[in-house]
C-alpha cells in the first residue's frame, strides 16, 4: 500500500500554521518572563493609613472626645494578663517547671522530676524499704498474720520510686531496669491485698531480685504488660497515704525543736522529697480522684510546700522550715478530712 502525497495548498497551509503558533508561544513566554524580572526589580509599594488632620473639620469635630482617656472611667484593661489567662493551663511545680500531669504519662513533655526528688532520696528509699520488706517475708506464718499489709505499702513504694527513676530526667541509678522493676513491684504491691502462699511467694521473689539490684546486678524476671504504662497501675492511693502520715510523723520530730532540725535535717531532706513526689504522683490520670480540682488543689499544695521545706532546709533556715511544714500539714489535713481512705 502507497500513501498518498498531500495536496500543495493544504500542505503549505498546515506549515504556515504551526510556525504562526510556535512564534506566538515564544512570545508569550518571553513576555511573562520580563513581566516576573520586571516585578522583582520593583519594590513592594506598602500601603498605610494615613494620620488623622491636625485640626477636624466643623462637621466632625464634635464625633471625637479631645482625649478618650481623661473621658472614660475606671482602670485600663491588662491585656497582658488577660492572653495570659486564656492560654493554656499547665500545671508547675514550686520552681516554675511543667509537672508531670502537664507533661505526659512517664514525665515526658519537659517535667523534670530532679525539681523535686534527688537520687540519693530515689536510691535511699528503695534501700529502706527493702530492710522493711525483707522482715515481712521472714516467714509464712508472719506474712499471712500481717506481714502482707506491710509488704503490700512497702512494694507500692518502691513501684511508685522505680517509676519515677524510669522518667528522671538525668542519668541515675537502676534507670535501664527501671521500667521493669517498676511494674513487677507495682504487680506484686496490688496481689499483697491479701497473705496467701501465692502472694508470699511472689513476695519473696522480688525481695531476691531487690538484692540483686543493690548488689548491681540486673534482674532476671520479666514483667507482662499488654498495655500503655499508666501511673495508677503503680500504687493505689491506700498504700500510699500510709507513706505520706509516716512521713509527716517524722517531719514533725525533725521540726520540733532547732536542735532536732539540725540533727535530723537529713532526715528531713529525704521525707519532705518523698511527699513531693506522691503529691505529683497522685495527681495523674486514672488516680482516683485525679479529675477532683479540690483534690488536685490538696496534693499539688503538698507537694509544693515539701518543696519549700526541702529549699529551706538545705539553706539551714529552720524558721523557713518550719513556715513551710505548717502549709504542709494544713494542705495533708484538709485532704485527710475530705478524702479519707
Amino acid at each position: 500500500m502507497r500513501l498518498q502525497a498531500p495536496n500543495r495548498t493544504v500542505w503549505n497551509t498546515l506549515c504556515r500554521t504551526v510556525v504562526v503558533a510556535t512564534i506566538a508561544v515564544v512570545a508569550s513566554s518571553a513576555g511573562n518572563t520580563a513581566m516576573a524580572q520586571a516585578s522583582r526589580g520593583r519594590s513592594k509599594v506598602i500601603r498605610r493609613a494615613t494620620p488623622p488632620p491636625a485640626k477636624w473639620d466643623k462637621g466632625s469635630a464634635g464625633t471625637f472626645y479631645d482625649d478618650a482617656l481623661a473621658t472614660l472611667a475606671g482602670p485600663r484593661p491588662d491585656f497582658a494578663s488577660a492572653s495570659a489567662a486564656a492560654g493554656p493551663a499547665v500545671a508547675k511545680a514550686a520552681d516554675g517547671t511543667p509537672t508531670a500531669a502537664a507533661g505526659g504519662a512517664g514525665g515526658s513533655g519537659g517535667f523534670k522530676w530532679s525539681a523535686l526528688v534527688s537520687e540519693e532520696t530515689l536510691t535511699d528509699e528503695v534501700k529502706e524499704q527493702k530492710s522493711v520488706l525483707a522482715g515481712t517475708v521472714a516467714s509464712p506464718s508472719d506474712f499471712k498474720g500481717g506481714g502482707y499489709d506491710k509488704a503490700r505499702e512497702g512494694f507500692s513504694v518502691i513501684a511508685l520510686t522505680f517509676g519515677v527513676i524510669a522518667a528522671y530526667d538525668q542519668d541515675i541509678r537502676w534507670k535501664k531496669d527501671a521500667e521493669t522493676a517498676r511494674d513487677l513491684f507495682a504487680r506484686v504491691g496490688f496481689n499483697c491485698k491479701v497473705g496467701t502462699d501465692q502472694s508470699f511467694s511472689e513476695s519473696k521473689a522480688r525481695v531476691a531480685d531487690l538484692e540483686t539490684l543493690l548488689e548491681g546486678s540486673s534482674i532476671d524476671a520479666k514483667a507482662d504488660r499488654d498495655e500503655d504504662f499508666r501511673w495508677s497501675q503503680v500504687a493505689g492511693r491506700p498504700p500510699l497515704m500510709s507513706r505520706l502520715e509516716a512521713a509527716e510523723n517524722t517531719i514533725g520530730g525533725a521540726v520540733a525543736s532547732k536542735g532536732d532540725f539540725d540533727k535530723q535535717v537529713e532526715t528531713l531532706l529525704h521525707e519532705v522529697e518523698m511527699v513531693a513526689v506522691i503529691g505529683e504522683a497522685i495527681q495523674q490520670p486514672d488516680f482516683e480522684y485525679h479529675d477532683d480540682d479540690t483534690y488536685r488543689g490538696y496534693a499539688a499544695g503538698m507537694r509544693d510546700s515539701a518543696v519549700k521545706a526541702r529549699d529551706a532546709a538545705k539553706k539551714g533556715d529552720y524558721d523557713g522550715v518550719r513556715a513551710a511544714v505548717g502549709e504542709l500539714k494544713k494542705s495533708c489535713e484538709a485532704c485527710h478530712g475530705d478524702y479519707r481512705s
